[in-house]
């Protein structure tokens, strides 16, 4: 085949965006937080080439919730201390934040909470079988506010559609920005995927209303961004489906 006629076919097939969870940025690690990742990491570490058991895991069938994007793991240690009978997934490719969480982990106990330092939808694709997560928390993931990179944003309907295979029915997923306009397009995909109802919606509230549940707390990050005047949004979905 000529390279001409190759180019030619190759503009013919539809382009396909494939999504990730992150994008790679630099930051500062700590010698503690570089200590916690070679010492501690090991202990808790998932490879998302291996099936995912939570019985393997964490030794137990307790129910299992995903935090994807945990950034330096306020909310995970939140759950941890607060959910003790809840297996704790995590998922961040950032060092700086995975030893932060590590060190909380050592400093507090917990032994409820386990990481996956790989993108999210590597993860979920590979290592969780359909009906498998009872809970998927993202909290403030990057809005990506140009409208250029808006193709870059984690919550398209191609991630939602995964998420609607891992999450048993009943199962909850929970977004959370403070950037009101990806609020409302974080709405307008899950509008496309009507097994999932809006809670807020659900209790008469307005689809961007839903007040912060006890399982979130307000981060470092958040309160930050309160500071500069931005106001949170919950949405929260519960899966209703068939097995």
């Amino acid at each position: 085949m000529s390279k001409n006629h190759k180019a030619a076919k190759d503009k013919q097939r539809p382009y396909t965006h494939r999504i990730r969870s992150f994008v790679i940025r630099g930051g500062k690690i700590t010698p503690s937080q570089q200590r916690a990742l070679h010492e501690l990491l090991p202990r808790v570490r998932l490879d998302s080439g291996t099936p995912f058991c939570a019985r393997k895991v964490f030794g137990n069938d307790d129910p299992v919730w995903m935090d994807i994007g945990f950034g330096n793991g306020e909310s995970l240690i939140h759950a941890a201390q607060h959910y003790p009978d809840v297996n704790l997934v995590g998922i961040e490719v950032h060092p700086p934040g995975v030893g932060h969480l590590l060190l909380a982990m050592e400093k507090y106990g917990l032994d409820n909470i386990r990481l996956y330092q790989e993108d999210a939808v590597d993860v979920l694709e590979n290592s969780f079988a359909r009906n498998s997560l009872d809970a998927v928390h993202i909290y403030f993931p990057d809005p990506w506010h140009k409208k250029r990179h808006h193709k870059r944003r984690l919550i398209q309907p191609e991630f939602i559609a995964l998420l609607e295979q891992k999450i048993r029915p009943g199962g909850r997923l929970h977004l959370a920005t403070d950037w009101k306009p990806y609020a409302e397009a974080m709405h307008e995909v899950m509008q496309q995927f009507p097994a999932f109802e809006n809670q807020a919606v659900a209790s008469g509230l307005e689809p961007l209303a839903a007040p912060r549940p006890p399982w979130r707390p307000v981060t470092k990050f958040e309160r930050r961004g309160q500071r500069l005047g931005h106001h949170s949004h919950d949405l929260i979905y519960t899966l209703h489906k068939s097995a």
